[in-house]
């Protein structure tokens, strides 16, 4: 009895050792928590593998655990950008995706998606991509830590119409795409019900559907109207069955109120909508998703020569009615995410947003929200990402300065960790 006891004892402190030994501590001078839209101080984060294991002030730290000091900074939930290209190659013209391989184009992607990551951004949501099913070889190869880079859910392809806003147009008639180039157009109810079945055969995340034309898509225009109020329905009913949520490009009014009275859990961009769409949005609780820094890359573009004369010619008059637009829906008490179209401005600028949505009547704390609890609620995961509490992704970031007296200092964040571990200090 006495050896058993002294077993047991040996065991019960060596366990106690390894959990010391796996505990990491960070000590948080300010701590943002977006869901009470508070800050607290010298708060104690304990975190085992890749989990936070509690938070509070005056925890005590366990012997022999990785003490982070971050006391002269401000700590905030890892950041999630809900429309992201990372997976695509980021370039102005759509035609240079041709020119090469798909294996190269989601090699390529792999410093864009480390860029995003060290910039605090810990979870994107992929919107699609023209090489289909690319974001889901990217995400799983972060995922088994392959690559470095943001957790990632991915929409796998574009659902358009033919020649629509996620098609690779603008060839000689004669040209005949690869599968992957065209693998999410359909053309009907039940068109759009079979790519749905596929893509969720294929494991993706999300379905992203396009209701209008698109600024940066050849012979399109952002003011038409693609797919049909009942090829929409579709779209979100056939998603639902398989547990999928459905985020819809959308730039003028009629094809974003579709898209919301479809059931759409997102409106991407929301460029010209106008008051009955806002209505619509705050009544269905629909978020919008407006990217209203990317203007900025545009024209930035224009200036250098780079961008596509009739992309310029589409983006024109648009950027500042999306912005007054986008304070309209701010005011209304609409549902805000924060995404940005990344990939049109430069991989690892994300932040450069949080600046412009308080610019057009966002509080830097609701800016912060955007982009932390509300981001985690329209992806179907605030049980594990969006805030620091327990139980949930060690995902961390800080920054010196106050966000909350200038929202600008997001734009350098100097601490990133993930899943638990660090990859920026």
């Amino acid at each position: 009895m006495k050896r058993l006891v002294l077993q047991l004892s040996v065991l019960w402190l060596s366990c106690t050792l390894l959990a010391a030994a796996q505990t990491t501590a960070i000590k948080a001078g300010r701590l943002v928590d977006p869901d009470t839209a508070s800050v607290l101080t010298d708060q104690i984060i304990l975190i085992q593998d890749n989990k936070v294991q509690a938070v509070g002030k005056g925890l005590p730290i366990p012997a022999g655990a990785k003490v982070i000091d971050l006391s002269n900074m401000t700590v905030l939930p890892g950041l999630i950008d809900c429309h992201t290209h990372v997976a695509d190659a980021g370039d102005a013209e759509p035609f240079d995706v041709l020119k090469h391989t798909a294996a190269e184009t989601v090699l390529a992607a792999i410093p864009n998606a480390r860029k995003m990551l060290e910039s605090g951004f810990t979870t994107v949501r992929d919107v699609g991509t023209y090489r289909a099913l690319n974001d889901v070889a990217l995400r799983d190869a972060i995922a088994k830590g392959i690559v470095v880079g943001p957790r990632m859910y991915v929409a796998g392809a574009y659902i358009t119409i033919t020649g629509g806003a996620g098609a690779m147009t603008g060839m000689a008639p004669d040209i005949q795409l690869p599968w992957d180039l065209h693998y999410g157009e359909a053309n009907s109810p039940w068109e759009v019900r079979q790519k749905v079945r596929l893509l969720a055969h294929n494991g993706v995340d999300m379905i992203k559907v396009l209701s209008t034309g698109a600024v940066l898509t050849h012979g399109s225009s952002p003011k038409s109207i693609e797919f049909t109020p009942e090829e929409l329905q579709a779209v979100v009913d056939e998603a639902s069955h398989f547990g999928l949520k459905v985020a819809s490009h959308a730039h003028a009014a009629e094809g974003i109120k579709n898209a919301i009275r479809a059931g759409v859990a997102s409106v991407e961009h929301a460029t010209l909508i106008d008051d009955e769409g806002i209505a619509l949005a705050k009544q269905h609780g629909t978020y919008l998703d407006m990217d209203i820094y990317d203007e900025e890359c545009i024209q930035e573009n224009g200036r250098k020569g780079t961008e596509p004369k009739d992309f310029l010619q589409h983006d024109a008059d648009l950027g500042e009615a999306q912005r007054q637009n986008f304070r309209k829906a701010v005011k209304a008490g609409v549902k805000m995410a924060f995404g940005t179209d990344a990939g049109v401005c430069p991989y690892g600028t994300s932040g450069k947003q949080f600046a412009f949505m308080v610019k057009y009547g966002m509080t830097p704390m609701q800016a912060i929200q955007a982009a932390t609890t509300n981001a985690a609620d329209l992806l179907g995961h605030s049980d594990v990402i969006g805030s620091i509490k327990a139980g949930k992704y060690a995902d961390i970031v800080a920054v010196s300065g106050d966000p909350l007296a200038d929202v600008g200092v997001l734009e350098n964040v100097q601490f990133v960790m993930k899943d638990g571990k660090v990859y920026k200090e």
